[in-house]
C-alpha cells in the first residue's frame, strides 16, 4: 500500500510539475517597490516548497503552488467562473503583492477567482483526496469541475476540502477558487489592511497568501492531535481526532529523543493519552528542546495511516513574588519577556514572506539582538514560522487580527469616561468567535506560544469578560492577555499598557495583586534610510532620528530605565517594532530587511542586562 500511494504522489508531482514548468517563464514580479534580497530566489515553478504542516506530517502530498489563471470581475457575476481569464497569479502571493505577478486591488464590489487544471487520475480505491489551504483571505468557495466542493470564511486559519466524489475520469481535474474580501469595508478579521493605506495601516491582502496542497488519505484517517505538557507531572497528553474509525481501531503513540525511543501508548481513537516523560528536557529560549511524536492508526495490526509531529515540554504561568506582585513565570522560574512587535509584513509579498528562508531570517536576526519573545500583531502567520519560533527558542504572544474596529480607547488604564465596547451585529460576534476558535486550534501545538491576545488597544473590542474568560477556559495551558493596550477590564492574567516612547508600567499597587505587569507596546523610534522605504517622502515614526548613532543613543536611555521597573513589578515588555512597514519607519530593521538599524551584538549586550531571575523574586 506504502509503494501504491508513493507512486501515485510521485505521478501527481511529476505532472503538475511539468505543467507547471511550461508556464513559468510567463511570470515577472511587479515593479515599482522596493524588494528584499530573497525576492530575486523566487520562482514560478516552486514557490514555497516546503512542507506547510509541520505539526501533522504525511509522506503523500503535492505542493500546488505555482501559477494559476485569475481573474477579478463584479460581485454581482461571482457565481459564474469566468470564461476567460486576464492572466496569471503566482500562488501563494496575495493578488495585491508584487510577488504574485498582478500587483492589483480587488475590493468589496469584485471577486477574485483563481483557476487551474491538475493532472491527476481519479483512479484510487479507498482513499480520500484532500484539498488544503493555509490561509485565503477571506470568503473562500471552492469548484472542482464545475462543481461547488466547499466553501470557509476565515482570513487566517487552514481548512480542508474532500474532493474526492468531485473527480472525474480521465488524467484532468479543474479547480478553481472564488474569493470576496471585503477589506476596511467588512466586519471580519483583518489586521492592519485597510482599503486606504496611510500611517500604521497597510495594503489589503486578498485571496490565497498560505500554501496550497493535495494530499492522499485513507477512508479513515488522524485529521487532528492536539498536544497540552504537564511539567509537574511529566507528561504530555494527547488527543488524536481520527476521521472514520472502526470499533477496535487503536491509536499507538511514540515519542522520541532523537532515534530514541523514551515513551509509547496505545489507546483507542476516542481516548486522550497521557504519555509519561521521565525526567523532561524543558523548553525555553535557551534550550529549545524538542521531541518528536510517531502517531498511527491501527486496524487488526496493520498500520491504516500514520503522522509525524512534534512536541515540548514546558509551562507557563503566573505566581506572586515576595512583594506579592503577580509574575510571569516559565518552567515555574520567572523570566523577564522582551521582544519586538512583529507586524509580518513583507514589500514584496505583503503577508507572504517571499521564501522560507526570508521568514526564518526575521526570527534569528530578533534572536541574535537577544530578545526571547515576539509578540506577533494582530497577524497569524503560516505553521512554518511557528515550528522556527520552536526550533529556535522564540516565546511568542499571539494576538487575534483584528477586525470591525469604531469604538472608543482610553489608553489609561484605570480612567473611565471615555472607553466603549463595540456593539457588534450577531454576525459580526460570530465571525469573531469562529475564527478566534479556528486559530488557536491550528495553533495549539506550538511551544512556543505563551500568551493568547484577543483584543489589541480597542479596535473592535467587545464583550472583553465573556471572550476572556472562554479563551482561559478553552486554553487553560496558557497565559491571556484580554485587550493589550485596550480598554481596561479587570479580566485574564495580564494587565497590558501600552506608552509611546519611553518604557513606563501600570501602578503594580493597583493592579499588580491580580494580574501580571507588563508594557505591551513602548518604542517606536524612527530612522528612514534612503532607498530603502516604501515611499520616500511622508514616512512616519512616533520620535525620529536622523543617524544610526543617535537612534542607538536613545533606545539605550531607554534599556537603562527597565532595572526599576522590573524590580517593582514589570513582567514583560514589547518593542516597537521589528522592521519598518510601508510609511512606517520605526523598524529595528528596513522593510527590505537590507539595513540593520543597531547593530546586533550591541542589542543583545544591552539585553542581556534585563533578564536578571532574582529582580522577579
Amino acid at each position: 500500500m506504502k509503494k501504491l500511494l508513493a507512486g501515485i504522489a510521485f505521478y501527481i508531482a511529476l505532472s503538475f510539475n511539468l505543467v507547471n514548468a511550461q508556464q513559468s517563464d510567463t511570470w515577472k514580479i511587479v515593479p515599482g517597490k522596493i524588494t528584499t534580497p530573497w525576492a530575486e530566489k523566487v520562482t514560478a515553478s516552486a514557490p514555497h516548497p516546503e512542507y506547510p504542516r509541520p505539526q501533522l506530517i504525511r509522506a503523500n502530498w503535492v505542493n500546488l503552488n505555482g501559477l494559476w489563471n485569475y481573474s477579478i470581475v463584479p460581485k454581482s457575476s461571482s457565481d459564474i467562473k469566468p470564461s476567460a481569464f486576464q492572466g496569471e497569479i503566482l500562488v501563494p502571493f496575495a493578488v495585491e503583492s508584487a510577488l504574485s505577478g498582478v500587483g492589483k486591488t480587488v475590493g468589496k464590489d469584485s471577486v477574485l477567482w483563481y483557476q487551474r487544471t491538475l493532472a491527476y487520475s481519479s483512479k484510487i480505491k479507498n482513499q480520500s483526496v484532500l484539498l488544503n489551504f493555509g490561509a485565503v483571505d477571506w470568503e473562500c468557495d471552492v469548484f472542482v469541475n464545475g462543481k461547488k466542493a466547499g466553501s470557509h470564511k476565515g482570513g487566517y486559519d487552514p481548512f480542508s476540502v474532500d474532493i474526492t466524489s468531485f473527480l472525474v475520469k480521465g488524467s484532468n481535474q479543474d479547480i478553481a477558487v472564488r474569493v470576496w474580501d471585503p477589506s476596511s469595508d467588512g466586519p471580519q478579521p483583518r489586521g492592519k489592511q485597510i482599503k486606504n493605506p496611510n500611517s500604521i495601516w497597510y495594503t489589503p491582502v486578498t485571496g490565497i497568501w498560505q500554501t496550497v496542497w493535495l494530499e492522499t488519505v485513507p477512508t479513515s484517517y488522524i485529521t487532528s492531535t492536539k498536544h497540552t505538557p504537564d511539567i509537574d507531572k511529566e507528561t504530555i497528553t494527547i488527543k488524536s481526532v481520527v476521521k472514520n474509525a472502526l470499533p477496535g481501531d487503536v491509536v499507538k503513540i511514540l515519542a522520541l529523543d532523537g532515534t530514541t525511543q523514551i515513551a509509547e501508548k496505545e489507546i483507542s481513537p476516542e481516548e486522550d493519552a497521557v504519555v509519561t516523560i521521565k525526567n523532561p528536557k524543558l523548553w525555553s529560549p535557551e534550550s529549545p528542546t524538542l521531541y518528536d511524536l510517531k502517531i498511527t492508526l491501527v486496524r487488526k495490526g496493520k498500520v491504516v495511516d500514520e503522522v509525524k509531529s512534534y512536541f515540548a515540554m514546558r509551562k507557563i504561568s503566573m505566581k506572586p513574588d515576595q512583594n506579592g506582585i503577580q509574575r510571569m513565570l516559565l518552567n515555574n522560574k520567572f523570566v523577564f519577556q522582551y521582544g519586538p512587535l512583529d507586524q509580518g509584513w513583507w514589500p514584496d509579498g505583503l503577508y507572504t514572506a517571499p521564501t522560507d528562508e526570508a521568514m526564518k531570517f526575521d526570527i534569528e536576526k530578533t534572536k541574535e539582538m537577544g530578545f526571547n519573545m515576539i509578540r506577533k500583531h494582530v497577524k497569524v502567520e503560516p505553521a512554518t514560522w511557528y515550528r522556527h519560533c520552536d526550533q529556535l527558542g522564540m516565546l511568542v504572544w499571539q494576538d487575534m487580527p483584528s477586525g470591525d474596529m469604531g469604538n472608543n480607547w482610553e489608553p489609561n488604564p484605570g480612567i473611565t469616561g471615555n472607553e466603549t465596547e463595540r456593539d457588534r451585529t450577531p454576525e459580526s460576534e460570530n465571525i469573531f468567535k469562529t475564527e478566534w476558535k479556528a486559530i488557536m486550534d491550528a495553533n495549539h501545538n506550538f511551544p512556543c506560544i505563551v500568551v493568547w491576545v484577543p483584543f489589541n488597544e480597542a479596535w473592535g473590542q467587545f464583550k472583553t469578560a465573556e471572550i476572556t474568560n472562554w479563551t482561559k477556559e478553552y486554553d487553560p495551558s496558557r497565559l491571556v492577555n484580554s485587550a493589550s493596550g485596550g480598554n481596561f477590564f479587570p479580566v485574564g492574567d495580564i494587565m497590558d499598557l501600552h506608552h509611546y516612547p519611553a518604557p513606563v508600567m501600570p501602578r503594580p499597587d493597583l493592579f499588580g495583586q491580580k494580574q501580571v505587569i507588563v508594557l505591551g507596546e513602548f518604542g517606536g523610534l524612527g530612522l528612514p534610510v534612503d532607498q530603502h522605504t516604501w515611499q520616500q517622502k511622508d514616512n512616519w515614526g512616533y520620535q525620529s532620528f536622523k543617524t544610526k548613532e543617535e537612534l542607538y543613543d536613545k533606545y539605550e536611555t531607554f534599556i537603562d530605565r527597565f532595572e526599576p521597573l522590573i524590580k517593582r513589578g514589570l513582567s514583560a515588555a514589547v518593542y516597537t517594532q521589528t522592521t519598518d512597514v510601508e510609511v512606517e519607519i520605526n523598524g529595528l530593521m528596513t522593510y527590505d530587511r537590507k539595513v540593520i538599524k543597531m547593530p546586533e551584538a550591541k542589542l543583545k549586550a544591552i539585553h542581556s542586562k534585563l533578564y536578571n531571575p532574582a529582580w522577579g523574586n
